[in-house]
């Protein structure tokens, strides 16, 4: 793969917010990116301070493979730093609006925008009428990104790093792609960490079965995913959960990350071994615990399949 140097693209007046690591908007063929620096260390690591730019590059691209709709990225260099260019989705007329601001427009809520507690973000989604988008649209959305966060181990997604498009002019409202994915895939791990890793069982299934944990709470607790989507019955979580599965192709994500410049054969080791062992031990035996019959596989269709599964499925129980 060529490598692109960013350092002498003119910059434009685009400005972003954020705490990870500073941004600046530029032009690159003539369309705008945000070009993001990695975070300075707290510790003297060798490749530490470039890892949350190549985790951002690795998962959006991976994401597009589940079919979801991910910001465009490129890495490259700006200087002598490694940096990756996140292609500026907002259109002429549009402007981004997060779902913190949306969560804001729910009078009756009791948690500010920023409260990760999944109920609350549930019923913000259920109830509110500031978007012209359909409510089960936004929902459909939110629990694949959910699914593929937990495939990716995104420590961060919080209600201020996703959200809408809104175009005032011709009044067009629309889910943004999905960005700021940085905190996939330990971006702080170093490589003496990733080796550690990879041979020894203990630490692996560490990053698989207790850390790390969602930035979205469940009764004010940190969602653990494993623990989370092997015991919910939240229906939209159980259909997300089977779409994205289903989609995960292990054989494209590997040539991703193998044709990823900058970073080490160990590093690029490191990153499969951790998409693969999340499908294999989250993932997949969570599907299994809910559709490990063909009774409960019948149930679960039959209500994920209804238009509105909760009232189909109110009086049915699963079977475990």
């Amino acid at each position: 793969m060529e490598e692109i140097d960013f350092s002498n693209c003119q910059r434009n007046a685009r400005t972003y917010n954020g705490a990870n690591g500073s941004k600046i908007g530029i032009y690159y063929n003539d369309e705008n990116y945000m070009l993001k620096f990695p975070p300075k260390p707290k510790k003297n690591i060798e490749l530490s301070y470039a890892n949350s730019c190549v985790s951002e590059y690795v998962s959006c691209k991976i994401l597009k493979t589940l079919g979801l709709n991910s910001q465009d990225t490129m890495l490259g260099k700006y200087n002598d730093k490694i940096v990756v260019a996140c292609k500026d989705f907002r259109k002429k007329n549009e402007f981004f609006s997060d779902f913190a601001s949306l969560k804001n427009t729910i009078i009756e809520s009791s948690s500010g925008g920023y409260d990760t507690e999944l109920s609350d973000i549930l019923e913000t989604i259920d109830t509110q009428e500031q978007l012209n988008i359909k409510n089960d649209e936004i929902k459909q959305f939110f629990w694949n990104m959910f699914i593929a966060d937990s495939l990716l181990g995104n420590f961060d997604r919080h209600n201020g790093n996703w959200g809408f498009l809104i175009d005032e002019t011709d009044n067009i409202h629309m889910i943004a792609p999905i960005y700021d994915c940085g905190s996939c895939l330990y971006p702080q791990a170093d490589e003496n960490l990733m080796r550690k890793i990879l041979t020894n069982r203990d630490e692996l299934e560490q990053r698989i079965y207790i850390y790390p944990t969602s930035a979205i709470k469940y009764q004010n607790v940190k969602i653990n995913p494993y623990h989370f989507l092997l015991n919910t019955d939240n229906l939209d979580c159980i259909k997300a959960l089977r779409t994205i599965t289903f989609r995960i192709d292990l054989i494209k994500i590997k040539e991703i990350i193998e044709n990823t410049p900058y970073i080490s054969d160990l590093h690029k080791e490191f990153l499969f071994t951790i998409v693969k062992e999340r499908k294999n031990k989250i993932l997949d035996v969570a599907v299994e615990k809910h559709f490990s019959s063909i009774r409960n596989e019948e149930l679960l269709l039959e209500a994920i399949n209804f238009h509105d599964g909760k009232t189909l499925f109110s009086n049915k129980k699963l079977r475990r």
